[in-house]
């Protein structure tokens, strides 16, 4: 299947806004295989395990948690954005458990916006990205950057870069 066209910029990206990006719910069985996978702990593979830790039951992995959330990012935003990846996280806080059958909202507000200085056709955008579970409880807070390509390159930069 061919990728959507892009139609998101870094000159598209204001400071303030905020974007819906979906939802999702994992599973027992989907949890267990992240965790098989990538964070073998007890709590994260097994129900009594679960019920016998601090959490009370199976839960998500963390890192299951930020997979879902780039998912979301993935299919109802940086598809349709000229995205040139991140260079990090400031942030990143697991405050509530993830459990089967959650239902988990992501929200993403970009904080702010400013043209790369040795980059005429890069934008770096400071985001938050919130994850909330059905009950309103945020469960994920990460902060971080994103660099977006520019519909129209800076030319002052583009004069120094040569």
């Amino acid at each position: 299947m061919p990728a959507p066209p892009v139609t998101i910029y870094w000159e598209d990206l204001e400071p303030g806004s905020t974007m819906e990006l979906g939802s999702v719910t994992p599973t027992a069985q989907e949890i267990m295989h992240f965790a098989r996978q990538f964070d073998p702990q007890p709590f994260h593979l097994d129900e009594a395990a679960g019920k016998a830790s601090i959490f009370g039951g199976l839960c998500a992995s963390g890192w299951h948690t930020c997979s879902l959330a780039m998912r979301l990012m993935v299919d109802n935003f940086l598809c349709r954005a000229a995205s040139m990846g991140s260079p990090g996280l400031e942030t990143l806080k697991w405050l509530k458990p993830v459990y089967p059958g959650d239902t988990l909202s992501l929200r993403h507000t970009i904080v702010e916006s400013r043209p790369l200085r040795k980059r005429a056709d890069v934008g770096l955008v400071q985001t938050t990205w919130e994850m909330f579970n059905q009950d309103g409880d945020k469960v994920l807070h990460m902060e971080g950057y994103g660099m977006f390509r520019r519909r129209t390159p800076d030319p002052t930069i583009a004069a120094r870069e040569q």
